[in-house]
Order: structure tokens, then C-alpha cells, then sequence
């Protein structure tokens, strides 16, 4: 069975509730005046643009077809640098916020996602047609996070990575084998046919994904 077939057997409907609006002004805002002023004095100058520019892809692309979106989205958050999470926060595994990564302009691949998938959500794509996906990177030989887009719950999905740039069908990635996939809903094991396998406990079992949604709750 190939890569791409797998990932077809990541199909999941999750109804949530708005993780990052619930924070902000309106549902079109990604922060508000007093963490942008915030991040500038923390990070910079540089920090306050990148923040202001992350407003303006917001902005832009409300409204227009989801495809769209993805695209812009991609390669704004893919200008980033990849760096570890031992050298870049000192810690073996943190999850950062989208104004972490945006502040800093560098994090790793679960960064990256994270980022990519509250932004399409402040953008107006329903929660339901995005995943956080484990995969192994076959290349790299270690596991790896990449967001991946349904358009439909039967479509093959669309993967958004940091790794290879551009955006792919799944059934175009035979370099990555997925493992599981969550989003604000659930957790699902990825299986050869039909639909992910729900687990028990849904993200409560995920708890780096739980400190993050604290994090943007407390802010």
C-alpha cells in the first residue's frame, strides 16, 4: 500500500470551537495592540513588522477560495528558519505559540504547523478540513509534523510542509509514511483502509498540544 494511499485513511470531521479568535478583538484579528507591543519590546523592530505582516495575510485572504489561502499561508510561515528545539528554546520538545515563531522568525516543524493552521482558521477555513499530522520523514529518517487540508472529508488531502515547500496531494509525498493526525477535536491512528482509528481520549492524551492551547488561552 503506498504513502499516498495511507494518507487517505487520515478522514476525520471535527466540529470545534475557534482556538485562536476566542483570544483577539474579532475574528479576523490575530493579536491584539497589547501583544503586539509586547513582542516588539521581547523581540524587535523586525518581530513587530513580521507580526503586522501576518495581519495583512490574514486580511487579504479572507474571502477568497481556500486554495488560495493555503498557498499564502505556506510560503509566508516557510520563510521561517528551521531550528531545533534544543538549540532554539533549549528544551527537547516545545510547542510555540504563532507569535513565538513569528517573534523569534524561526522554530521547528511542529512551529511551523501550528502557525499554518491557526492562521487558516483566524483566515475562515473550518477546523474540520485541517489536521495536524505526525509522518515519518522517510528521507530524514525521523518523525516529522506537516499540516495537511481536506477539502472535502473523502478528498485526498493536501500536505503543507516546511521541508518540501510547495504544496502536494498526499498521494505525491511517498517520502512521508503517516502515524496520527489531531486537530481540536480528536486524535485519530492513521490504518490502511477507511478512516483513521479515533483514539481514546481524544487530544487529552496530547500534552504538549494541551500547554500550547493554555498558552494561547492565557494570553
Amino acid at each position: 500500500m503506498t504513502t499516498g494511499v495511507r494518507f487517505l485513511s487520515i478522514l476525520a470531521i471535527g466540529l470545534v470551537t475557534g482556538l485562536l479568535s476566542a483570544n483577539v478583538e474579532s475574528p479576523s484579528r490575530v493579536f491584539t495592540e497589547e501583544q503586539l507591543a509586547q513582542a516588539s519590546q521581547k523581540y524587535g523592530l523586525l518581530a513587530k513588522r513580521r507580526l503586522i505582516a501576518w495581519q495583512k495575510l490574514v486580511d487579504e485572504n479572507i474571502g477568497l477560495p481556500e486554495k488560495t489561502a493555503l498557498k499564502a499561508v505556506n510560503d509566508f510561515f516557510n520563510q521561517a528558519q528551521f531550528v531545533s528545539d534544543q538549540i532554539h528554546w533549549k528544551q527537547s520538545d516545545y510547542w510555540a505559540t504563532p507569535i513565538e515563531f513569528l517573534g523569534t522568525d524561526a522554530g521547528d516543524c511542529e512551529d511551523y504547523v501550528i502557525a499554518k493552521y491557526f492562521t487558516l482558521k483566524a483566515i475562515g477555513i473550518p477546523e474540520s478540513k485541517l489536521y495536524l499530522t505526525y509522518v515519518k520523514a522517510i528521507r530524514l529518517n525521523q518523525a516529522h509534523m506537516v499540516l495537511t487540508y481536506f477539502e472535502t472529508p473523502k478528498s485526498i488531502p493536501l500536505v503543507l510542509d516546511n521541508i518540501n515547500k510547495r504544496i502536494f496531494p498526499a498521494t505525491k509525498r511517498n517520502d512521508l509514511v503517516p502515524i496520527y493526525s489531531f486537530n481540536g477535536d480528536g486524535l485519530w491512528l492513521s490504518k490502511q483502509r477507511g478512516k483513521g482509528k479515533e483514539v481514546k481520549g481524544g487530544t487529552q492524551r496530547l500534552k504538549k498540544w494541551n500547554i500550547l492551547l493554555k498558552k494561547l488561552e492565557n494570553n
